[in-house]
């Protein structure tokens, strides 16, 4: 399924989408970045309440498919704006993080 497919399945709020028909597969959840770099598969959907531009460096070196901010959490202008440039798929939810991967684990089986 794409990015953009599970965006609009899920009814999820689409931050910036530079790479809309990207394949998601799987899902990761996690906020210490340096423990997603090692773990999350290319590919993922990255769940994560993390907004800051480091977020943005590690989907890039994981290669996941897109950032998934979880509670509501979104990105300031500069972040996306980076996000747009590097090619990262941003979406948001107002779901806890959980909830959001039952969804996620849902729509990609």
């Amino acid at each position: 399924m794409t990015v953009k497919e599970l965006s609009d399945a899920l009814a999820l709020t689409a931050i910036c989408l530079p790479e809309p028909d990207r394949e998601a597969d799987g899902v990761y959840i996690g906020d210490l970045l340096s423990w997603v770099m090692g773990r999350a598969q290319a590919d993922n959907v990255w769940i994560t309440i993390m907004s800051n531009v480091n977020v943005i460096a590690v989907a890039t070196l994981a290669d996941v498919a897109c950032v998934l901010l979880a509670e509501g959490v979104t990105l300031d202008e500069d972040i996306r704006h980076t996000a747009m440039q590097k090619g990262i798929n941003v979406l948001s939810t107002s779901l806890p993080a959980y909830e959001a991967a039952v969804q996620l684990h849902q729509a990609l089986s």
